[in-house]
């Protein structure tokens, strides 16, 4: 694992993040289902930051911290499938709990664990499953929203 700069998205950061969104669908199945607007659906009303992950100056991932109530949630974490396995995805997790904690929010995540990387992820990083629901948009491989907290 190498650090890797994280910083707020810009909008001109925007084609390349649909670009590695759509090859993450392609590859992992995440989004199961892809968005009709992808720019848009990167960019939650309701969101509290929206940072990349920067190698070089090229982008190799994504993250949302958004608006839960009182709390926050983390949405759209994704890595470029060329840079997998780099620790990039714990560097974005841990940027989203540390937004939380300076904004003195509670952080949890949603997650419809249809191949298992997301899940070990969180579970690796010292993340606590706190519940499942089943789901019927998901597809014969995801029928379970698994719901996460982060870490104290």
């Amino acid at each position: 694992m190498w650090p890797v700069l994280i910083r707020e998205r810009r909008d001109e950061d925007l084609p390349a993040c649909v670009e590695i969104l759509r090859a993450v669908h392609e590859r992992a199945g995440y989004p199961i289902n892809w968005p009709a607007d992808p720019e848009l659906w990167l960019t939650p009303k309701d969101a509290l930051g929206i940072w990349v992950a920067i190698d070089g100056e090229q982008v190799v991932g994504h993250v949302v911290l958004t608006a839960a109530g009182a709390g926050a949630e983390v949405e759209r974490l994704f890595v470029d499938p060329k840079a997998t396995g780099r620790g990039i995805g714990r560097q974005l997790l841990q940027h989203c709990v540390t937004a939380a904690a300076a904004a003195n929010r509670d952080l949890a995540l949603e997650v419809v664990d249809n191949r298992g990387a997301a899940v070990h992820l969180y579970r690796n990083a010292g993340w606590l499953e706190t519940g499942r629901t089943p789901i019927d948009w998901g597809g014969a491989h995801a029928t379970e929203l698994i719901r996460f907290t982060a870490p104290t």
